[in-house]
């Protein structure tokens, strides 16, 4: 696990040197962002769009180090091992002008832990939030919490006065058609204001010249382009048309580094590609078994781990831009081992055939795998090739294909039996996986656990990740829930993923760990 950091230096971002003159960068990946309410969604391109309009506490670099941001330092209180103080930076405005202070931390630390909000678990172990003076803030946890600023990476803060004003305290409910004024519209203290939005089509930020930074970003001018076909996506770098592409798909990454003018960038994300599947006595929407779920039985999900050849999909479909693993933990992520990562090299279909059979089903059943076709690399060719190999075992399995925008609300409203998924883990630690992926879905956890899976006993202990101090103790916590999660196949990991940014050679980026590349990093090359 990475080093705890409990204060931070008071030096401001390490952004890129002023701009002689003005920069554009035409910025293009295969989805928009769901929502600019800051607090309905806990989603990968949502965030990384929005971090460039509303700023966190704290955040992390590129070696995925935590940072400061909104906060300059931040420590737990020498009499209180349950508090957590946090300085506040002054001299912050926000977009409209009106002042940031201690007052609109503690009004977007009790809005993203509401009930809608989908960041609510990064903060279920607050008790309270308090500001102290203009510039303090102390966050009062239900025990000693000694990770909790690990939680705030994609926390973003909120104008308590304009979000009021606009009558938009309450967040728009995640996966629903819900709307408030904070949906379509922004005041935040970044370093690019909002200037137009039209949702998956184009959005068009300027730099915000009042941002506290002394150093400016060599980009002034972001127009943000969602273009899902991958052909069309590389066809427009090519010819001039954006000027970087985040996501570049992996039949193109060598061809793109070969190409005179382009430079392209690759890297380990921190996200695991899985799928996931409904348990419980219910029998499935979607199967021909009627009167039970074949799921339920471990036999079955053993038979469907032992079916996929996750170093196939490695050479075939992610051209080598994976890292295949057994287990649901990217290596950056405090909890993860080789030992957990192990998968079967290749697959054994005949092993899984007879596991089938011993749970009754000699003939296999009917599923319907619900994959999204433009959030993650090559997602719908990942899950092709999952239907070919469950078809070797019997399992005869429809392939239903959306984009990101329609696949969300059937994993928050628990309507798939079977679906892909990817998980960033951007505080770093396991038990961010665990609160929402493993735990039981009830109030503050759960929320993208749509399978029904429920054991109290692993429940208590995923709770007590949130208050352990004793982090010896902590981490053989995390190694017994990591041994019932995998003895249960409670999910079926694929593979880390491996990213590749592309762009002009006139612009440098590295890749961000959590892919989450923030324009105002860029270097223009003179």
């Amino acid at each position: 696990m990475r080093k705890l950091l409990i204060t931070a230096s008071v030096l401001a971002l390490g952004l890129a040197v002023m701009p002689a003159s003005a920069e554009t960068i035409r910025w293009a990946r295969n989805s928009d962002a769901l929502t600019l309410d800051p607090h309905s969604q806990n989603q990968g391109t949502t965030h990384t769009f929005v971090h460039h309009i509303y700023e966190t506490l704290v955040d992390r670099d590129v070696e995925g180090s935590l940072q400061p941001r909104l906060a300059t330092e931040w420590k737990v209180k020498e009499d209180d091992p349950t508090v957590w103080v946090f300085k506040i930076r002054e001299g912050v405005k926000f977009h409209d002008g009106s002042d940031f202070t201690a007052e609109d931390v503690v009004f977007s630390l009790d809005r993203a832990r509401s009930e809608k909000s989908n960041l609510k678990q990064l903060h279920s172990a607050v008790e309270s939030v308090t500001a102290v003076d203009d510039y303090t803030v102390e966050v009062k946890m239900t025990g000693p919490s000694p990770l909790y600023p690990n939680n705030l990476t994609n926390t973003f803060i909120m104008d308590k006065g304009w979000t009021e004003k606009n009558n938009a305290v309450e967040v728009q409910q995640a996966g629903s058609t819900d709307d408030n004024y904070a949906v379509r519209n922004t005041n935040g203290t970044g370093p690019y204001i909002l200037e137009s939005r039209d949702p998956d089509v184009r959005s068009v930020l300027k730099i915000n010249a009042n941002h506290w930074a002394e150093k400016k970003p060599d980009i002034t001018e972001i127009i943000y382009l969602p273009i899902a076909d991958n052909a069309t996506r590389v066809a427009a770098l090519l010819s001039g048309e954006v000027d970087l592409v985040q996501d570049v798909p992996v039949q193109d990454v060598e061809r793109l580094a070969n190409t005179a003018g382009i430079n392209v960038e690759t890297g380990p994300e921190n996200r695991f590609i899985y799928f996931g599947y409904r348990f419980g006595d219910a029998p499935l929407k979607s199967s021909n078994v009627t009167d039970k779920n074949p799921i339920n039985d471990p036999r079955v999900r053993e038979a469907m781990h032992l079916a996929i050849d996750r170093n196939a999909i490695q050479k075939v479909v992610m051209r080598g831009q994976s890292i295949p693993t057994g287990v649901a933990n990217p290596p950056f992520v405090n909890g993860w081992t080789p030992e957990l990562a192990a998968y079967p090299e290749k697959a054994d279909v005949a092993r899984a055939k007879e596991l089938l059979a011993e749970a009754g089903y000699p003939d296999g059943f009917s599923i319907t795998l619900d994959t999204p076709n433009n959030r993650y690399v090559n997602d719908e060719a990942i899950s092709q090739a999952v239907v070919g190999m469950l078809g070797q075992i019997g399992i005869k399995v429809t392939l239903a294909s959306r984009p990101i925008a329609q696949h969300s609300p059937l994993i928050q409203n628990s309507e798939t039996d079977f679906y892909l998924l990817g998980w960033g883990v951007p505080t770093f630690d396991s038990a961010y996986t665990f609160n929402d992926l493993i735990h039981t879905k009830a109030g503050h956890f759960g929320a993208y656990n749509p399978s029904g899976y429920t054991n109290p006993e692993l429940d208590k202990q995923i709770e007590s990740l949130a208050t352990e101090i004793d982090l010896d103790k902590r981490n053989a916590t995390i190694a017994e829930i990591w041994k019932k999660v995998q003895e249960d196949r409670v999910l079926l990991p694929i593979h880390v993923q491996v990213l590749a940014y592309a762009m002009k050679d006139k612009f440098s980026l590295a890749v961000h760990p959590e892919n989450q590349p923030r324009m105002y990093e860029v270097t223009v090359n003179k």
